[in-house]
Order: C-alpha cells, then structure tokens, then sequence
C-alpha cells in the first residue's frame, strides 16, 4: 500500500495544483454568496476526483496479471501515452503564457462566478474535476497504479480516499479555512487569485512537464 501511495503522490499533487479551480474557488469565497457557492463546489471537486480515479481504477482491471518483476508493455504503452499527452499540454500551457506586458486572461465564465447558485457551484466543480483533460490523464495514471497492485477492498478505498484529500486539498483548505475565519482571509486571497491569475500557465507548464517526464520514465521501466 505504502509503494502505490508514493506511485500516486505526484499525481495528485498535479491535480491539486491546478490554479483555475483555485481561482474559481476564490473567487465564489469573495462574492455575495460565499459560503453556499464554495461549500457546493468544493463537493463537487471531491465527487470528480472520486469518480474518476475510480472509474478508472476499475478499467484498469482489465490489464492482464502478471510478475510485477517481468514486463508489462500494455500497462507501458499506456503509461508512455498518458506521459505524451501531458508534455503535449505542457508546451500548450507553456505557449499561451502572458506576453511580455499582456496581462493575463481568465475564462469568461469567471465573470459570472458570483451569481451562481449551490446546484451550479456543484456541477462547476464536477465538471472541472472529473471532465478536465488534464486531470482525466492524472487519474488514470493514479488508476493504473492502484489497479495493478491488487490491493485489499480496505486498502483500494484508502488509497482512494488519500490520493482525494490531496488532490482536493488546495480547494478544501481555503473553503474550510473561510468557514471558521472568514474575516481574517479576505486580503489574503485576494493577493493569492491576483498572483495565480498572472502565473497560471506557467505554474501549469512545469508541473506538467515535471509529471509528464515521470510518466514517460515509468513507462519505458514497465517494458
């Protein structure tokens, strides 16, 4: 269990660094309706992440057994795509970085963030959690590890739940954070969206470069 907890770790760091939910979090925390709006998308944050390291935890199964010492090309052919796929959105993220004196754009649907509803608030989260490409490729990355090691039933749902809590830790803290000290939080965040709208992509470039080249080193050791 401990070995597959280290194989995920980095995975979902990746999805726990992601600055647009980090925004869009923020930016629910500083509106009108802070607590209704946040509390409905941090839910929905942590549903996406469980359905789809899940789901693909489960596909996973479907990989032939085999002596974790001899080779395993499907699971390293696989591995090798989704590695390929992060370095492709890494020089995509890196490519739409903010031009020399340009200042950094957020998606429209940021404007309306504050009029959101509960029920909206949660299908954002979801929909950015469990349907974003990026975060698609982590959880099956994080599948194919935790599928393959043929785990207890106790000891899939732990591993699960940790790779959850960290992937959903940089959505969780500033929503839980805001319920018991929102007074305290305002300038803070404040400062935290300004700094993340202007570094997101490359924040997003590194850390997918950074995992991508993991994934592809994982790959090549699974032939």
């Amino acid at each position: 269990m401990n070995a597959v907890i280290g194989e995920i770790l980095p995975l979902a760091l990746g999805v726990a660094i992601s600055p647009i939910p980090i925004i869009a979090a923020i930016l629910m925390l500083l509106s009108p309706k802070a607590r209704v709006t946040s509390v409905g998308f941090l839910l929905g944050w942590l549903i996406g992440i469980i359905l789809a390291v899940t789901v693909f935890t489960l596909l996973s199964s479907v990989l032939p057994e085999g002596d974790e010492d001899a080779s395993q090309p499907i699971k390293g052919a696989f591995q090798l795509i989704l590695g390929a796929l992060l370095l492709l959105l890494a020089l995509k993220q890196w490519r739409s970085r903010p031009k020399a004196g340009e200042d950094a754009k957020l998606p429209g649907w940021m404007q309306a963030i504050d009029k959101v509803s509960f029920f909206g608030a949660l299908g954002l989260g979801l929909l950015l959690s469990a349907l974003n490409p990026k975060n698609l490729i982590m959880a099956a990355g994080a599948g194919t590890d935790i599928g393959a090691a043929a785990l207890s039933s106790g000891s899939l749902v732990g591993v699960i739940a940790i790779y959850t809590l960290i992937a959903a830790s940089t959505v969780l803290i500033p929503v839980v954070g805001y319920l018991f000290a929102a007074d305290r939080l305002g300038g803070a965040l404040d400062a935290l969206r300004d700094w993340l709208t202007k570094e997101n992509a490359v924040i997003m470039a590194v850390l997918l470069l950074v995992i991508g080249f993991s994934m592809v080193g994982k790959g090549i050791g699974s032939f």
